[in-house]
């Protein structure tokens, strides 16, 4: 359903996965990728979002690099550019402004995309929703005063890497801050729930409802 694309970032250029409704229009959402990079499954989320209603574009924060081992992509989480980064998130934002109907995006992360989709919501004032799936990642700090839109988290009770005491603080420290924060946290599932690619992970009842509550959440805050 998709394509590569190429936008600005940086003063050059990166790359990305861009995926449109049947319409060709509607409300723009980043997808933002976990730490194995811009691989099948996310380029499948970005498909669901587009047979959804919605642009989606998911930009390739590794660059061209990606992998299947746990160990090279710890490597490659840690030795992420946090201010690289940061731009290539805002040029994927005023890049997909471009391509969506109405003046503000939503981002969606999965793990370290979690974590980063928080961040670029407090970095990109056209993002006015945030949806983090068990986001982690220990560069990265957002400044939650700076929010634009309320996030929506979903989060697993059995997940040793985001455990439920990590998620319910990330909640408060949002609402601290003033911002509108709605989470869940579901006893039968661990990390990467919704990451079907990984079955021993894959808890596919918990991923429908998740995917369903994100849907009607970004239709709402984007419309």
């Amino acid at each position: 359903m998709g394509e590569l694309v190429r936008f600005a970032s940086n003063g050059g250029t990166a790359t990305g996965y861009l995926a449109k409704p049947a319409g060709g229009k509607g409300p723009g959402v980043i997808v933002l990728q976990e730490w194995w990079g811009l691989v099948p499954h996310i380029k499948e989320v970005a498909d669901r979002f587009a047979e959804a209603g919605f642009v989606a574009l998911a930009p390739d924060l590794f660059h061209g690099e990606s992998t299947k081992s746990p160990d090279e992509a710890g490597r490659l989480l840690m030795a992420l550019d946090i201010d690289t980064t940061e731009k290539d998130l805002a040029g994927a934002v005023k890049f997909l402004r471009t391509h969506a109907s109405g003046s503000k995006v939503g981002v969606v992360g999965f793990c370290m995309g979690g974590q980063l989709a928080l961040f670029a919501a407090t970095k990109n004032a056209d993002v006015a929703a945030c949806v983090d799936f068990y986001g982690i990642h220990p560069k990265v700090q957002p400044k939650f005063d700076d929010l634009h839109g309320p996030v929506l988290g979903f989060f697993g009770a059995k997940d040793a890497m985001v455990t439920p005491e990590v998620a319910t603080a990330l909640q408060k420290a949002i609402e601290a801050a003033g911002k509108k924060a709605t989470f869940f946290i579901y006893e039968d599932a661990g990390h990467a729930f919704f990451n079907d690619h990984r079955p021993e992970a894959h808890n596919p009842v918990r991923a429908k409802e998740a995917f369903e509550k994100t849907v009607t959440f970004l239709k709402a805050e984007l419309a």
